[in-house]
């Protein structure tokens, strides 16, 4: 049993956030680094739909530090490399991240690793370390591999599938398999838990003023009722493997080479082990925090191959040298393919899925001259940082080759920051890397999936980076797509 005290319970009381905030306002009498402060209903709504044109407009006037007002709050945001590293590495102890916005993750995550701080998170952090160990994710590949074969089973010449939704619906699967160990195809458990995640991750996509209403038929009420679907799922599932283990004596049964298995079977130093609420809580969490982005990343690394068919015809002829009509070794996709890995670097800066590193400061702080005061939000943004010309030159273009070896060794550092940084880094990057460049090379290996004419990419920014609407494509054989300009 371990000795560190859980967290303690935080409100979602809407109403209560607001006043605490307002409080907070108060005490720190107008101390705030430069940028706009009145209320304006209408700045606050494009933040919502396009926080680059806030964000960069705002780093240009002021530098790297500023405010703005949003609803009833100013918010401090820090941008750019020496702001990302200040946040992520130098200074992570000025910041916890439970009172900032993700706190109002916790009504669906629990206590896990992205609503935690302080002794507690480094303690689940150092349990769960080794079920992300190189070999656990190497061997995860043949279920991410399997599951695109199955996926594309059918696909034909000109037909017009929603890449995103059918990601989506692949990344889904893989979780199910290969974090939580669940039969996706089972429609009274991996089915049904996959189908009720959705429902209840849905609730942090809607509009924010429809997410403070608490009725009967509000969103908060069918968001609390997947979550005790899910919950009964996982609790099941916990402890039926819990008995098995005990009953089989080896533990076996417990680890089924799932990430759920090992954390089931993973001790502290001291040897503590999870409890059954935190596994479910870490479990829920590493759900939200892999499936969003695995499904925007590999969806966006689509998009800009259709709209640059050279690096397409590039990254092709470099899978082709490797494997030779075949898929990828895990190795290989480990080691062997630099041109995809800088494909994947450049779809993350341009569109990191989870854009933007929300913070509370939990004492007084200065950076570039300005000081901020404890109890502050502060927000640094890989988004808008990644998107800064002075330190990458023509930010909006698709150059892969800028991800080259050498030159990403000679970024400043905090300059490229898609998982964050430091000791939070996130614990699941390797794997979202690996997963998004399997699929991406099983399908660039048959399929070259072309834009139609007409459709213009909208993006949305909750819960994470993801392009709104969907994102219809074409499909082509191999070599046979006609790109786009």
């Amino acid at each position: 049993m371990s000795t560190i005290e859980a967290p303690g319970r935080k409100s979602s009381n809407p109403l209560a956030r607001v006043v605490g905030d307002v409080l907070v306002q108060r005490r720190a009498h107008g101390v705030f680094p430069p940028g706009p402060s009145r209320f304006d209903f209408a700045r606050t709504r494009r933040m919502a739909h396009d926080p680059l044109g806030i964000l960069l407009p705002l780093e240009r006037e002021h530098g790297p530090i500023f405010s703005v007002r949003l609803l009833h709050a100013r918010v401090v945001f820090m941008l750019g490399p020496e702001a990302n590293h200040f946040v992520t590495v130098e200074h992570p102890e000025l910041f916890h991240w439970r009172e900032s916005s993700f706190g109002d993750l916790i009504p669906l995550l629990g206590d896990g690793l992205l609503t935690t701080d302080g002794a507690y998170h480094d303690r689940a952090r150092r349990i769960m370390m080794p079920a992300f160990h190189r070999e656990r994710i190497l061997a995860a590949v043949q279920v991410m591999l399997d599951e695109a074969e199955a996926a594309v089973r059918g696909w034909r010449e000109g037909q017009i599938v929603d890449v995103y939704e059918w990601t989506r619906g692949l990344a889904m699967r893989i979780a199910m398999r290969a974090l939580l160990g669940l039969d996706p195809d089972d429609a009274g458990h991996g089915a049904l838990a996959a189908r009720h995640f959705e429902r209840a991750l849905a609730f942090y996509g809607i509009e924010y003023h429809l997410r403070l209403l608490r009725g009967p038929r509000s969103p908060w009420r069918r968001m609390l009722r997947s979550r005790e679907v899910l919950d009964r799922i996982l609790f099941e599932e916990i402890r039926a493997r819990r008995g098995a283990g005990e009953s089989g004596g080896s533990g076996a049964s417990v680890d089924r080479g799932d990430i759920l298995g090992m954390l089931l079977e993973a001790r502290d130093e001291d040897g503590s082990r999870l409890t059954d609420r935190e596994v479910r809580d870490q479990a829920i969490t590493l759900m939200f925090a892999g499936h969003d982005t695995t499904t925007s990343t590999l969806a966006f690394l689509l998009y800009e191959l259709a709209r640059n068919p050279q690096e397409r015809r590039l990254l092709r002829e470099e899978l082709e040298d490797v494997a030779p009509g075949r898929a990828p070794t895990p190795l290989e996709l480990e080691r062997e393919l630099p041109r995809l890995d800088m494909v994947l670097d450049e779809t993350l800066r341009l569109y990191p899925p989870a854009w933007i590193g929300p913070r509370r400061a939990v004492a007084d702080f200065e950076f570039a001259g300005h000081r901020v005061r404890a109890g502050s939000y502060v927000n640094y943004c890989s988004w808008a940082s990644h998107r800064l010309p002075q330190v990458f030159p023509d930010p909006e273009a698709f150059l892969p080759d800028r991800f080259e070896r050498r030159r990403k060794a000679a970024l400043p550092r905090g300059a490229y920051v898609p998982f964050g940084g430091g000791s939070r880094i996130c614990i699941g990057k390797r794997f979202g890397q690996t997963e998004v460049k399997a699929l991406a090379a099983a399908l660039l290996g048959r399929f070259d999936l072309d834009l139609e004419p007409a459709h213009e990419l909208r993006i949305r920014q909750m819960p994470t980076l993801s392009p709104e609407g969907g994102l219809p494509m074409i499909v082509r054989a191999a070599g046979a797509g006609r790109g786009a300009a």
